[in-house]
């Protein structure tokens, strides 16, 4: 026995581009508190933050953390962090250091390097628990600490939050 559907629904053309504007519009409206919450940070990121940085004052230099401007799931956001250094005894990176500004706990992973590491580059995955800031800092052997910083939107988050 087959049975009919009761009930056809059609959808116009016009009702679906008033949908897809509708949507364009509160996405247009949504931006600004996204990129207002990305500027926050937690407890947790401040005292990891404080806690590599001490005194110093992180500068901008040969340093790039590569990181999605969109993440549709927070659970595997990958990254890659590198340091311009000849890595020689004079002058070499000692660590990558790879923090959030939102998650439950805001440091995420430090990365020791040495003269025998012959690059300063790494690379993951990290989990992400909604859109925020992700700070990247690169600590030399001449005590200067380099940053750089990225946000990203996370659509489905990754830490149980």
């Amino acid at each position: 026995m087959v049975r009919k559907p009761r009930h056809v629904v059609k959808i116009s053309r016009r009702t679906i581009v008033a949908g897809a504007a509708i949507l364009l519009t509160a996405r247009a409206v949504a931006r600004p508190a996204i990129a207002e919450l990305a500027g926050e940070r937690s407890r947790s990121f401040q005292e990891a933050y404080a806690r590599i940085v001490g005194d110093r004052t992180p500068e901008a230099g040969a340093f790039t953390m590569e990181l999605p401007e969109l993440a549709e799931n927070g659970n595997m956001v990958l990254f890659k962090l590198s340091a311009e250094s000849p890595m020689t005894e004079a002058e070499h990176v000692r660590a990558l250091h790879l923090l959030s500004t939102q998650n439950p706990q805001g440091h995420v992973a430090t990365f020791k390097l040495s003269l025998l590491s012959g690059a300063a580059r790494v690379s993951g995955r990290m989990r992400l628990a909604k859109t925020q800031d992700v700070v990247a800092l690169a600590e030399l052997s001449d005590g200067r600490i380099l940053m750089a910083s990225s946000t990203v939107q996370v659509t489905i988050g990754g830490c149980g939050i």
